[in-house]
């Protein structure tokens, strides 16, 4: 019987070893990027915000609201997430520790977002109108 020849199952990296490699400083950003776990009070705290999402999208969704906008700490610009990115985002972020890398949605129409402030404000008022109504009801 002849030898018999493996297949390898990732491609061979050209510039092994090579000191130019483009790449090479990538390794020392992933170190970098391994934070420490979140702390207890950071897990509740995106616990609660995965909590507040779905009371958010269930109160705005039929209204026409599409998700939240967010100004972004690093650049300073309005960052627009649909309901499902930003609860996988914030997934995220509870298993890992860490954010994931983000780019303005391209085109969103601001119309269709709303702040953290807002909707906790109209989950609020809408808790408020209903629990009003329980409350002048005779004993």
């Amino acid at each position: 019987m002849g030898t018999v020849d493996t297949v390898q199952e990732e491609p061979i990296d050209p510039f092994n070893g090579d000191p130019a490699d483009p790449a090479a400083g990538l390794d020392d950003l992933t170190e970098d990027a391994e934070t420490d776990p979140l702390t207890e009070a950071e897990r509740q705290d995106v616990l609660e915000d995965l909590s507040d999402l779905e009371i958010y999208q269930a109160l705005l969704s039929p209204t026409g609201i599409r998700g939240l906008v967010i100004e972004c700490e690093d650049c300073h610009e309005p960052h627009y997430f649909d309901w499902d990115l930003l609860r996988g985002n914030l997934r995220h972020l509870l298993s890992s520790g860490r954010p994931r890398v983000h780019e303005p949605a391209y085109d969103p129409d601001p119309d269709h977002y709303v702040t953290w402030e807002y909707a906790r404000g109209y989950a609020d008022g809408v808790h408020d109108t209903l629990t009003e109504g329980s409350d002048d009801e005779p004993s």
